[in-house]
């Protein structure tokens, strides 16, 4: 499955490349990420409870899971689709998998309650336990049922998840206010 998943690392050096040939450091970059407000970048306290870090950022270098609205962040900075990301993914630059815009003070997250409902229904119509889901999409059962709870999820899993569905990850994604 690793040959296959969202590539962290690939997304660090996007990320580099970005901000070396706009000459900003991390932490402007990091800035920009955080998304804009009435002056350019969102002011702290509104950006405070979900507001990357450098350190988060770059940690993306070494890291094999990250949070998933975070990535998200990162993502709708390079305007890239996650696909971009998993080697050789069909769907990577088509239009139903690029990120939706998200209006001032809100940010891009992963629906999990979407993601399980649409995980048990092709479950069910495919007559497979959840343990067997899991075995098929290289994750824990309980990984899978613990989107049922609502809450946040990670890369590289989640895009095992939306593969597996067959569905862009944009799909399952919605606004939310800061």
């Amino acid at each position: 499955m690793q040959n296959r998943d969202f590539s962290l690392r690939a997304l660090y050096a996007a990320l580099d490349a970005q901000r070396q040939a706009r000459g900003i450091s991390w932490a402007q970059a990091t800035r920009e990420m955080n998304g804009p407000a009435k002056h350019g970048f969102a002011s702290s306290r509104n950006r405070a409870s979900h507001a990357l870090s450098p350190s988060t950022v770059t940690g993306t270098r070494t890291r094999l899971v990250a949070e998933a609205d975070g990535v998200l962040q990162m993502l709708r900075w390079l305007d890239r689709t996650p696909e971009s990301f998993v080697p050789r993914h069909a769907a990577a630059n088509t239009a139903g998998a690029r990120l939706p815009a998200v209006p001032p003070g809100h940010i891009l997250r992963f629906d999990t309650r979407r993601i399980h409902a649409a995980l048990d229904m092709q479950r069910a119509e495919r007559e497979m336990t959840w343990s067997q889901v899991a075995n098929e999409i290289g994750v824990s059962a309980s990984t899978l049922t613990h989107l049922a709870k609502g809450g946040r999820t990670g890369f590289p899993q989640v895009m095992r998840v939306v593969r597996w569905l067959s569905r862009p990850a944009a799909d399952f994604t919605h606004a939310s206010p800061h």
